[in-house]
């Protein structure tokens, strides 16, 4: 890139610091806001984050502080990787601190409880700012495989394209490989349901089904996720491409992802306090899980995968009634 672009990245998660060294990777000048100081010091003073990314050597061109008017200021690009259900109220808080021209970046896989909005749609309602400034990155990200600059690509929607491809230059690295898609409703929906099956995925695992039970599930639910997205305005083939497929093989694969850890230590007979308990990052799935079933109800859809979830989590069904329930729904063609 010619001019050096200047990225604020609000949250030292695992993802949102992870991200912050592919901008920085990219050639970015990149600040990240912690909310504790502590975490802010060690990647400051040592170049690392011990508490989300252990081992891991941050680049240099990679600064941290508490303040958020400090990251926000001049920011190019401001990209937002908070818990889903929290984006609203921080917002809120950070909206004053904008600079005028940004582009506000979502990281975040979830629907909003009660609203039923996609992260875009809580940008845009918070912040007043119009779909043109407002991107998403999604894909099969796992944070940890990022981090240590495995291979990966993802997906960089808007539905402005130039600014979707200037994001797509500001993230592109050796290791890191964006493309651009216009189709955001998709993108975004693609990366909120796979946690749902990934912890339906993973529930199947914790029981010991075994691979055909894995297979039909991710099918089936892809058939899910594409159901809702046509009836909401998405691009079906979307759905067969990085935000779709790719993000929920990865997902509904790796011990790393938390939904799927989540989910086996619920089918291994563990309650939803204990499973809580042993989670130390938000699995996006549990909470928004009841928002996917919420607005898929608004529009029509039947999810029976994503609404066993909801009772399996949230009602407390024993897993294997739950199983027998979804397994004797009655018959009907694939394709329906």
């Amino acid at each position: 890139m010619s001019e050096r672009v200047k990225a604020a990245v609000f949250s030292a998660g695992s993802w949102g610091t992870s991200f912050a060294m592919v901008l920085a990777d990219a050639g970015c000048d990149v600040t990240v806001w912690a909310r504790r100081a502590e975490v802010a010091e060690a990647i400051n003073s040592g170049r690392t984050n011990p508490d989300y990314l252990p081992g891991v050597e941050l680049p240099a061109g990679l600064r941290a502080t508490t303040d958020p008017a400090e990251a926000a200021a001049g920011a190019d690009f401001t990209v937002l990787s908070v818990p889903s259900q929290s984006l609203r109220a921080n917002l809120a808080e950070w909206r004053p601190l904008l600079a005028p021209d940004t582009v506000v970046v979502s990281l975040m896989k979830g629907v909003e409880l009660g609203s039923a909005m996609r992260m875009s749609e809580v940008v845009e309602d918070v912040t007043g700012i119009g779909p043109d400034r407002i991107a998403v990155v999604t894909g099969p990200n796992l944070a940890r495989e990022v981090a240590a600059r495995m291979p990966a690509a993802a997906v960089v929607a808007c539905t402005d394209e130039d600014v979707a491809r200037r994001l797509q230059a500001a993230c592109h690295t050796p290791y890191f490989r964006p493309y651009t898609n216009t189709d955001v409703i998709g993108c975004e929906l693609g990366g909120a349901v796979k946690n749902v099956i990934g912890l339906a995925v993973g529930i199947a695992d914790g029981m010991g089904l075994g691979d055909n039970a894995k297979g039909s599930l991710i099918t089936r639910g892809l058939a899910e996720t594409t159901r809702l997205g046509m009836a909401l305005g998405a691009d079906p083939l979307t759905f067969s491409g990085l935000a779709g497929l790719g993000d929920l093989v990865a997902t509904c694969s790796s011990p790393l992802s938390r939904n799927h850890t989540f989910g086996t230590n619920l089918g291994r007979g563990m309650t939803l306090e204990e499973t809580v308990a042993v989670t130390r990052q938000t699995a996006e799935g549990v909470k928004s899980c009841e928002s996917v079933v919420d607005l898929a109800r608004r529009h029509g859809v039947e999810m029976p995968i994503a609404e066993t979830v909801v009772d399996i989590v949230h009602e407390g069904k024993p897993p294997v009634v739950a199983l027998k329930e979804l397994m004797s729904r009655s018959a009907k063609p694939e394709r329906r």
